[in-house]
């Protein structure tokens, strides 16, 4: 990273810039180019491993590749603000992002509820009741993050 004083590497922190982003974005390989697909998630973390949880149709590009390679890279970002620098004539922009890899796979259907509601739990605090119909013809997957990081632009000059 070329600028080190907008690193997150507190585990915990990332974790926080995480929980506020509400899109993932995951790139694939599709033949030396990027496939990139931005998905709703759920985020779990169990003893400092982070699961990264998405649903999607049963079919579709995406899962195709994930058949052939299931590598991915992924990137969130929050905290979107202008930053006006009037003396300067200048802007920027402030922002919180995380960026990592892992690996992705198809989630059994036994476990498909339990990670549906753990992507729920992203978005509704409480404990969001679902149509459970919709699982046969829901397809789950689970990123094991390999690594990542974190990098925030605050207001500062």
């Amino acid at each position: 990273m070329r600028r080190k004083d907008r690193e997150i590497s507190d585990f915990d922190e990332i974790i926080e810039v995480i929980k506020k982003c509400d899109v993932c974005r995951i790139a694939l390989n599709d033949d030396g180019f990027p496939y990139v697909v931005p998905l709703n998630f759920g985020l779990d973390v169990q003893d400092g491993n982070v699961f990264l949880y998405f649903h999607c149709a049963t079919k579709g590009t995406k899962l195709d590749l994930i058949r052939k390679d299931n590598r991915a890279t992924f990137e969130m970002d929050c905290d979107h603000n202008f930053i006006l620098y009037e003396e300067r004539m200048s802007c920027t922009m402030g922002y919180a992002s995380v960026i990592g890899h892992g690996l992705i796979e198809f989630v059994p259907e036994e476990d498909k509820f339990k990670a549906l509601k753990i992507l729920m739990r992203h978005y509704h605090a409480e404990d969001f009741q679902f149509n459970t119909s919709m699982i046969k013809v829901t397809e789950v997957l689970k990123l094991t993050v390999t690594d990542m990081i974190g990098k925030r632009r605050n207001n500062v000059h």
